[in-house]
């Protein structure tokens, strides 16, 4: 739910520089409740306008890779960048800082892709569960590998790496600006709003689902459970958006020192999530083979890679906790983890366990 807020405060900055004369958490509230209501309708609805949002960016992502392509070979008249070969001669060449900043802008890169599970949480309410999520799966690994890589092939051929205005305009605007491409900052700002309605939109999707699991299982009111005609948990979405929307106004109006942390926190929240994710994939699995139980979608070079994951989560969240920036957000993420775990742990000697499934399909 911490996505929520963040995602929003950022729509509603990009909107208040068009329209000044509206305040930036009014507009994150309206965009908030817009997205909202496309949550409780059916999940084919989300799908259908996070298919546009996608395509948007894709588009757009072409777009760039096309242009920026096109300008360093030289095709675009009256437009000249420097390329690779230069930018590595003259600026000190690759990593020119030493290993150590490469490492701490992977830790900082490494939280642009959580959240990513989406598509096989939505996929998992299809028609067909095991087919979508294993081909969820597969496109998002091609897209990243592609649309990523390719853009950032791009941008570090046109921009140094030490250029004055990069920390200031951010990459892909920088690298508008220097191919001489006009009205750059307006289209970054809309591929950004489009970007940021796609992630908040699909981070309420998640955050009713998770609620509504909660339900379920009794750990939250029984409420969220309930699902509408058309199996959405209304409940869920409604309360995952006032909680966010709450969050959202307190994050404006705090001391600036808060949203800071907000954003901060989220990513170690999010790496101590999937660190718990891959401990229990390893502690399940074994169970449902002790049970004989037949497993339909396999997992590749298992148990060997989510060793391999649960290694390089742990050695992140060590360099996290040594490094000075960010070891406020690892320290405060272990202690909300032992705390949610010290309530789990209450809530489940309350709470019968359910009987354990003898099938998964």
């Amino acid at each position: 739910m911490l996505v929520i807020p963040i995602e929003a405060l950022a729509a509603g900055h990009v909107l208040n520089n068009w329209f000044p004369q509206v305040e930036t958490w009014l507009f994150a509230l309206l965009s908030i409740v817009a997205l909202a209501a496309t949550n409780l309708f059916s999940v084919s609805k989300y799908g259908e306008f996070e298919f546009w949002f996608a395509m948007f960016k894709v588009v757009a992502i072409i777009g760039f890779i096309t242009l920026g392509a096109a300008v360093l070979v030289g095709w675009v008249p009256d437009r000249e960048v420097s390329g690779l070969s230069r930018l590595m001669s003259e600026h000190g060449g690759f990593a020119p800082n030493g290993v150590s900043a490469v490492v701490g802008a992977f830790i900082t890169i490494m939280f642009s892709f959580i959240g990513t599970e989406a598509v096989t949480i939505a996929a998992a309410e299809s028609s067909s569960p095991a087919k979508n999520i294993a081909k969820a799966t597969r496109s998002v690994i091609w897209r990243i590998g592609v649309f990523y890589l390719l853009s950032i092939a791009v941008i570090i051929s046109v921009v140094p790496w030490n250029d004055p205005l990069l920390a200031t305009v951010g990459s892909y605007q920088r690298a508008l600006e220097l191919m001489n491409i006009p009205h750059a900052k307006f289209m970054v700002d809309v591929v950004v709003l489009v970007a940021v309605a796609s992630c908040m939109n699909s981070s309420i999707y998640i955050s009713s689902r998770m609620l509504y699991s909660l339900g379920r299982r009794g750990e939250a009111p029984i409420q969220v459970k309930e699902t509408s005609s058309a199996g959405v948990p209304r409940a869920a979405v409604i309360a995952s958006t006032v909680i966010g929307a709450v969050i959202t106004v307190v994050s404006h109006f705090a001391p600036a020192g808060l949203f800071q942390f907000l954003l901060a926190s989220s990513g170690a929240i999010a790496l101590l999530v999937y660190l718990v994710i891959a401990i229990s994939q390893l502690r399940m699995r074994k169970m449902l083979l002790r049970q004989k139980v037949e497993i339909t979608l396999r997992m590749w070079l298992f148990p060997w890679l989510t060793y391999a994951v649960i290694a390089f989560i742990v050695a992140a969240l060590g360099v996290m906790l040594v490094t000075p920036e960010h070891r406020a957000e690892v320290t405060s993420t272990i202690g909300l983890a032992l705390v949610i775990s010290f309530i789990g742990i209450v809530m489940a000697r309350n709470h019968p366990q359910p009987a354990r499934l003898s099938s998964v399909r």
